[in-house]
């Protein structure tokens, strides 16, 4: 099972991007975030920008998506739901259409970012996902990791096993429909 891992933040020492290093499951860590043009529908023809039609492709590619994000200004930030606006096109057959996706999160408040999970979740699935129910919701995640990396929070860390497999789950009941 191929298993993406996308995260909101672009900043290079990202609590979000840890949180998907401590997933536990192999999953391909997908760092192009910062490549992805503005949504303009006037620039979404065929060829797709690269950085789009590499985008799109990875996500193709996977059988599940755990999206790891921050919380800009009590909402999803501009980059991530940027690039959920290029995924969803063509809606149709866009690569996100029935694809299983989880939300997670971490930030350095108190709440882990849980206004930004809710409004992606929502996001993706206007955008055709299938949500996959659970959340983890990492606040002061400064101080929820360790000098190396890893998670500390013992009930976070079941907290983000039970959500990793809620979504394994999610894709292996979509491919038996699709068998």
């Amino acid at each position: 099972m191929k298993v993406l891992g996308i995260s909101g933040s672009l900043r290079r020492d990202s609590y979000n991007t840890l949180l998907l290093r401590n997933a536990p499951i192999a999953l391909e860590l997908w760092e192009e975030l910062k490549s992805i043009p503005p949504y303009d529908e006037d620039d979404d023809v065929e060829p797709a920008p690269p950085a789009v039609a590499r985008m799109r492709a990875a996500v193709a590619g996977a059988d599940a998506i755990l999206f790891a994000t921050p919380e800009y200004n009590a909402s999803v930030p501009g980059q991530l739901k940027n690039a959920v606006d290029w995924l969803s096109r063509p809606y149709a057959t866009s690569a996100l259409r029935n694809k299983p996706v989880a939300v997670v999160g971490a930030s350095t408040g108190a709440f882990g970012a849980v206004w930004a999970q809710a409004e992606l979740r929502k996001v993706l699935a206007t955008a055709g996902a299938r949500v996959v129910e659970g959340d983890v919701a990492v606040g002061h995640a400064h101080e929820r990791f360790d000098e190396h990396g890893v998670l500390i929070d013992k009930d976070l860390g079941e907290q983000l096993q039970e959500v990793v497999d809620g979504l394994v789950a999610g894709a292996a009941a979509r491919d038996m429909i699709a068998a």
